[in-house]
């Protein structure tokens, strides 16, 4: 009978590999794109993520702080300076006044869709495909994403 220990862990494939390797390169170049787009607005890469995340509705600065993974303090000092340039305010959470959520403010949603209108390296592949192909990669990409 097996143990735990005596199990080795499988080696990848070659194909899983190149896979890996395609997905890493995507991501690297969604990131550059994203902080060429950050920067065009005079934003870090950190505020233009946060003001991203906002584009879609207010959240507690401590929901924040998990989706982007790093400490509270760090999203307040972000969301200071977002404030500062008025792209983005606090609110009292509705259901539970101690709370603050930050919103965006609607400078702030036109500066988000402006980013993510700019990332253009994904658009002329995904041109390339059809509609079907499309539908058959976002349902792979979601997929993995829950996995």
């Amino acid at each position: 009978m097996a143990t735990p220990e005596s199990v080795k862990p499988r080696r990848p494939d070659p194909l899983t590999l190149e896979v890996v390797d395609l997905i890493g390169a995507v991501v690297a170049r969604y990131h550059q794109e994203y902080e060429e787009a950050a920067t065009q607005h005079s934003l870090t890469g950190a505020q233009a993520r946060l003001l991203s995340l906002l584009s879609l509705g207010p959240l507690p600065m401590r929901q924040l702080a998990r989706k982007l993974r790093c400490e509270p303090s760090n999203v307040t000092g972000i969301v200071d300076r977002l404030e500062s340039r008025d792209l983005v305010e606090r609110r009292p959470d509705p259901s539970d006044r101690r709370v603050k959520l930050a919103a965006c403010t609607e400078e702030g949603v036109r500066v988000a869709r402006s980013l993510r209108e700019s990332l253009n390296f994904a658009r002329e592949p995904l041109a390339g495909l059809s509609e079907e192909e499309r539908v058959l990669l976002r349902g792979l990409l979601v997929r993995m994403a829950e996995a």
